[in-house]
């Protein structure tokens, strides 16, 4: 677990839970230092097509809202930036209200057939296409700059890993296709191989 995860999210309460849970409870490293997007953490964010954004209101409560597009819509924009283009959807702006108080957010990346998740915390910046036009144009998917109302940029703290234990498989239909095409390939090869015979094994 990158040490500055730790020294983010083990406040008193947690490590209290820790500690009557398990006798023990970890220790933040003090270092205050943000965590850096590596090789690992860029590849597995570039086969990502969605992924989950959490905010909090002004009253506390937590919101997180799926975000989805095409493979690598989420953007290493350098190894402490990551940027997104928000496209129009149900128009009730509840992430964006949040963020215009408090900009903290946390990103989590979840991937099925790996049985692998990743934990952003970062801060995000609400920018106008219109004023940051470099910017749109790495992050704007083609073709989809009219139904683009702004853009993410969120500055990393931090991330962590999990574990793969209680995560099932699952696959996309794109997924299992590709998997399937060997065999279809090999039924048509038998099918072919039967009509020459004249349907004889």
């Amino acid at each position: 677990m990158p040490s500055h995860f730790v020294d983010l999210l083990l406040t008193p309460e947690v490590q209290a839970a820790q500690a009557r849970a398990y006798g023990r409870s970890h220790k933040p490293s003090g270092r205050g230092v943000p965590d850096r997007i590596g090789d690992d953490e860029a590849a597995f964010i570039a086969e990502m097509d969605s992924f989950y954004l959490g905010t909090a209101n002004q009253e506390g409560w937590p919101y997180v809202q799926h975000r989805g597009g095409a493979k690598g819509f989420l953007k290493v924009l350098d190894p402490a930036t990551l940027g997104f283009a928000d496209l129009q959807g149900n128009r009730q702006l509840l992430s964006t209200g949040n963020l215009a108080r408090d900009g903290r957010v946390c990103l989590f990346l979840m991937s099925y057939p790996l049985q692998a998740r990743l934990k952003i915390l970062g801060r995000a910046e609400l920018l106008s296409p219109a004023e940051h036009p470099e910017l749109a144009q790495a992050l704007i998917p083609p073709g989809q700059a009219a139904s683009t109302e702004r853009l993410f940029r969120i500055q990393v703290e931090a991330f962590d890993w999990n574990c793969p234990q209680h995560i099932t498989r699952r696959f996309t239909e794109d997924e299992v296709q590709r998997a399937m095409a060997p065999l279809h390939q090999r039924i048509a090869e038998l099918e072919a191989t039967l009509a020459r015979r004249g349907g004889k094994a």
